[in-house]
Parts: C-alpha cells; sequence; structure tokens
C-alpha cells in the first residue's frame, strides 16, 4: 500500500523540489499541448490554477477548479473541482471533489469526494465513493463506499463491494463475488467466503469461517465459528463451540448434542442414524434399507428435529425427515414424515418411539403397500401418492460433544 508505482514516484520526484521554490504564483486559465508547452511554461509546476485544459499532460501546483488532460494530469500538491485524465491522475495531496481517469488515479493523501477509474484507484483514505474496474486501495480507511470489479483493500471501510474479494481490518459492509477478510464486520455477502474474527451476519455460497458471530451464519454448504449467539443455517454442516441455534444436516456443536442411533418404522424400514445440534435444534443424516417380503431397497434419510423438554430424563423429539427407498433399478420411494417421538433418557442412550405422519410418492404401485394405515392415494399415470399415519421406535448412543469437538476442531488451542 505504502509503495508508489515507479511512475508516480518518478513524477512527484521530479517536481516536488521545484514547488518548494515559489507557492504563490497563480493563473486563471492554464492551456497546453504537453509540459512544458504552455501559457505556464518550464513553471507550470509553481502554479496554482482555476482552469486547466492539457491535449496530452499537464503539470501544476494546485488545482481549484477544473483540470482536464488527454493522457495525464500530475497536481503536486491539492485538487479540488473536477480533475479527468484519459489515463492517470496524480495528486501529490488532497482531493476534494472528482478525479477520474481512464487507467489509474493516485492522491497522495486524502480523497473527500470520488475517486473513479478503469483500472486502479489508490489514496491514503477516501471520505466518499473509489469506484474501479479492477482495484481500489485505501492505507487508512474509507468512510464511504468502495466499488471494484476485482479487489478492495483498506484498513477500515463502511461498504466494499467487489466481483471477486474485498480485504479489511473493519468493516460495516463487505460484498463479494468470491471472498470476504475482516478482522471486524457487521455484514459478509460472498459467492464462496466470507472470513471473520467478528462479525453480525455472514452470508455465504460455500463457508463462513468467524471465531465470534452475533447474529446470524448463512452457507450453501459450511459454517464455522468459536461463538454463534443467533442461527447458525448451512446447506449441510455447522460447526462451532457453541451455537443458540444451529440448522443443518451436520451439526458439530461444542455445548450441543451428538448421537448414533438406529430405528425402525411400520414398513421395516431400518435406518443407522446420526442426529447432531444443540440443545434445542438439531439435524438427521441416515443411512439404511428394507428387506423385507422380498423387498430390497436402500434408504437415504435426512432432516430436522427439535427437542421439547418434559423432564430430566424425558422429552418429546419433533421431527421433520425426508427418505429415499431405492431398489437401485426402476423404482423409488420417496416418504415425507413428521415425526412426534417421545424420550427416556438411561445415562447416554435414550430410548424413542412414536407416531409419524407421512406423504408418500412411488413411481411403481407397489410402493402404495409400503405405508402405514392409508388416509388418502391417488393413481395418476406411472406415479402414486398416499397420506398415511405409522410408527417409529429407535435407540440412540449420545456422544460427548465438547470432548468431540475440542479434539477435532481446537484440540492445539485447549492445549495451550
Amino acid at each position: 500500500m505504502k509503495s508508489q508505482l515507479v511512475t508516480v514516484a518518478f513524477l512527484l520526484s521530479a517536481f516536488s523540489s521545484s514547488a518548494q521554490e515559489n507557492t504563490t504564483l497563480r493563473s486563471n486559465v492554464h492551456i497546453g499541448f504537453a509540459y512544458p508547452l504552455s501559457t505556464n511554461g518550464v513553471k507550470a509546476g509553481l502554479y496554482t490554477n482555476k482552469f486547466s485544459a492539457h491535449a496530452l499532460f499537464g503539470l501544476s501546483f494546485q488545482e481549484e477548479a477544473f483540470c482536464a488532460a488527454g493522457i495525464a494530469s500530475v497536481i503536486t500538491q491539492n485538487a479540488q473541482g473536477l480533475v479527468a485524465s484519459g489515463v492517470v491522475n496524480v495528486i501529490g495531496s488532497n482531493v476534494s471533489g472528482l478525479a477520474a481517469a481512464g487507467i489509474y488515479n493516485y492522491a497522495g493523501k486524502n480523497v473527500h469526494g470520488v475517486q473513479a477509474a478503469g483500472v486502479l484507484n489508490m489514496a491514503h483514505s477516501i471520505s466518499g465513493v473509489q469506484a474501479a474496474g479492477f482495484a481500489n486501495l485505501a492505507n487508512k480507511g474509507v468512510h464511504g463506499a468502495q466499488l471494484a470489479g476485482f479487489a478492495n483493500i483498506t484498513d477500515t471501510a463502511h461498504a466494499q463491494i467487489s466481483g471477486f474479494t474485498n480485504i479489511a481490518h473493519e468493516s460495516n459492509v463487505q460484498v463479494g463475488g468470491f471472498l470476504n477478510l475482516a478482522d471486524s464486520a457487521e455484514v459478509q455477502i460472498s459467492g464462496f467466503i466470507n472470513v471473520s474474527e467478528k462479525c453480525d451476519v455472514q452470508v455465504a455460497g460455500f463457508i463462513n469461517v468467524a471465531d465470534e458471530v452475533k447474529g446470524t451464519q448463512v452457507a450453501g454448504f459450511v459454517n464455522v465459528a468459536r461463538k454463534v449467539t443467533g442461527v447458525q443455517l448451512s446447506g449441510f454442516i455447522n460447526i462451532a463451540d457453541s451455537s443458540d441455534c444451529p440448522i443443518g444436516i451436520i451439526n458439530i456443536i461444542g455445548n450441543g448434542e451428538q448421537a448414533l442411533g438406529m430405528s425402525i418404522n411400520e414398513i421395516g424400514t431400518s435406518i443407522a442414524t446420526f442426529r447432531s445440534g444443540g440443545n434445542k435444534l438439531y439435524g438427521i443424516l441416515g443411512i439404511g434399507g428394507n428387506f423385507t417380503d422380498n423387498y430390497e431397497a436402500f434408504a437415504v434419510q435426512a432432516g430436522l428435529g427439535m427437542h421439547i423438554p418434559m423432564s430430566r430424563n424425558f422429552r418429546l423429539n419433533t421431527e421433520v425427515t425426508v427418505t429415499s427407498l431405492s431398489d437401485r433399478r426402476f423404482n423409488t420411494d420417496l416418504r415425507s414424515s413428521v415425526k412426534l417421538l417421545p424420550a427416556i433418557r438411561l445415562g447416554r442412550f435414550e430410548l424413542y418411539a412414536g407416531p409419524t405422519f407421512s406423504y408418500t410418492t412411488t413411481s411403481d404401485h407397489q410402493g402404495l403397500g409400503r405405508v402405514g394405515y392409508s388416509l388418502w392415494s391417488k393413481e395418476r399415470y406411472y406415479q402414486s401418492q398416499d397420506l398415511s399415519i405409522g410408527f417409529e421406535s429407535g435407540i440412540q448412543y449420545q456422544l460427548n460433544s465438547k470432548k468431540l469437538f475440542n479434539k477435532i476442531f481446537f484440540e492445539k488451542k485447549v492445549e495451550n
């Protein structure tokens, strides 16, 4: 960040000494072709102008209203109003207004207004907007917004929006097409990954990683955090030392519950299950099959559940699951179920049994026979439907969640 492009360093160093000789020269209008072919001549670097226009490139000490050049404008100190160049603007100190360049903008100190470049903007700090086709760099901070086609990098920012990545120490809002990185952020939204030490809201297409979340983590695949005060919503996995409301198929929560079990329902489908989550919400993942009455099919199950405590050793587990039962050739039963499963806890073991309410669709007529007590059924073309009441019972063993979590994810941290 603190290093300058070679061209910037050359231009500024070339004219800084001459600018210090005299800073009192003023001109209302400065017209030129290319330095020193202009109305201010070889002393152009000593002039403060109100209006400047150059066919190729121009040099001045300060600009107070308007400056334009076909290729480049070099202003060794401050610029106010509009500075516009076809290729590059180099401003040694502060900018108040709009600096627009076809490729590159540089401001040695602060920008109060807008930096707009086709490729790259660089400044010490921004109070306003940095907008670039490729990248924005602000050494100290941005009190406003950074908008870039590829990357935004700064220390602190109100808002960062980029097509690829945003990097900041602190940021209120980060929206990136691929990656957001921040020590502290209020909102991070990314197409792939968010990484933050502290964050209120993280939304990612693939993964969120944070130390502490006070709000919500939403990811298409996995959320990882040490502490979540709020909701973790994932398409597959949530991981946290503590989490109030994990919602996902697999939830590895240090202060929650993980259990391995076996269940069977009224039609003889047996499933080995892994239930995992917090103290209330949990996810369900299972695999099994049905091999009764000359029928051979394999089952895959996924769902969500909630624990409702009744007493120390008794509770009601309510679940919503989807189970696919397929013979792996032509026939597949898809069963969506709501379950009410009273459970009694005996140490680390839990026994449960209760009624189920299911909607089954199947691709073969025999599928209607693989349901419980049918309340309603319908056949249409090659698809059969059924509403039924059945039951499910099972047993599961509670794992040591805290020990499991620390061993897998934070073993080194715990040892320290």
